[in-house]
């Protein structure tokens, strides 16, 4: 493949990055992502088509609106740039092939879903149902287009579907009587159906158990001191604050989909099972 290929491949990641950033900053909050055009979060402005290059535009202005002078976030095009690298990694792992788009397509999702969670506690079914659908149909095409591992074939993917928001159903269920209020939301029983049916029954399982890791290894390392140390100075006693589960979820399900396999073998090896 040539240079050539990969600037394109980046060029159409960073695009998708762009569309990945109206997502996340309209589902949340009810809002169409087709219908008004991208506008200045500060002044409401219609951006116009040459300031809304990815990248290159908030490089050009300087991380300023044309219209107000206010500074644009540097998330903007950090998201761009962190899309178009999974999409440009995906190529060149897997060519020019439709193993390739599965891939990047399905990381997208996925990042879109960390990043909504983190910021509103909220995972918009934009993301998850319209990821089920291309997960299902991506699944049948894999079978015609020999492109199947490692996601699952359409009957495991329907498996998987259904034990990942059942498992998860049943988790948030139990934490609920445990904590005495709601442990998990709807948009966590969707994410894992899913993930469910990218992954199938097996692996979907172990996408849970990775996602809790996850997450208690970043609550214990970073959350409980952080919260801990600033409600000592404030006088005040420490309240466990609620963790956004999908954020844990999403990285958890790459994972599994890229290494799942592997380590499923290696513990079957040395499990003695």
């Amino acid at each position: 493949m040539s240079i050539a290929f990969f600037v394109l491949a980046f060029a159409l990641g960073a695009c998708v990055g762009s569309f990945l950033n109206v997502c996340i900053a309209r589902w949340p909050v009810g809002e169409s992502v087709v219908a008004p055009r991208s506008r200045c979060p500060r002044c409401g402005a219609a951006i116009a088509g040459y300031d809304n290059i990815p990248i290159i535009s908030w490089l050009v202005l300087r991380a300023k609106c044309r219209g107000c002078g206010l500074p644009i976030s540097a998330i903007y095009p950090l998201v761009e740039l962190a899309i178009a690298i999974v999409w440009v990694v995906s190529f060149a792992e897997y060519g020019p092939t439709f193993m390739a788009v599965r891939i990047a397509i399905f990381t997208t999702i996925l990042f879109g879903v960390a990043a909504t969670d983190a910021k509103h506690y909220l995972i918009p079914d934009g993301f998850t149902v319209s990821g089920l659908i291309f997960v299902l149909a991506a699944s049948v095409a894999g079978l015609y287009l020999q492109s199947r591992l490692p996601f699952a074939d359409p009957l495991d993917a329907l498996f998987g579907a259904c034990v990942g928001a059942g498992a998860i159903t049943i988790i948030g269920w139990l934490g609920e009587v445990v904590l005495k209020k709601e442990a998990m939301g709807f948009g966590d029983s969707t994410l894992m159906a899913m993930a469910g049916a990218a992954l199938g029954p097996g692996r979907t399982l172990l996408t849970i158990f990775v996602g809790a890791l996850l997450a208690a290894g970043i609550f214990l390392a970073v959350v409980y001191p952080i919260g801990w140390l600033r409600a000592r100075r404030r006088g005040e006693a420490f309240a466990l604050p609620l963790v956004p589960f999908g954020v844990f979820l999403a990285p958890a399900a790459l994972l599994t989909l890229l290494w799942g396999y592997p380590v499923m073998t290696w513990y079957l090896e040395h499990s003695g099972l």
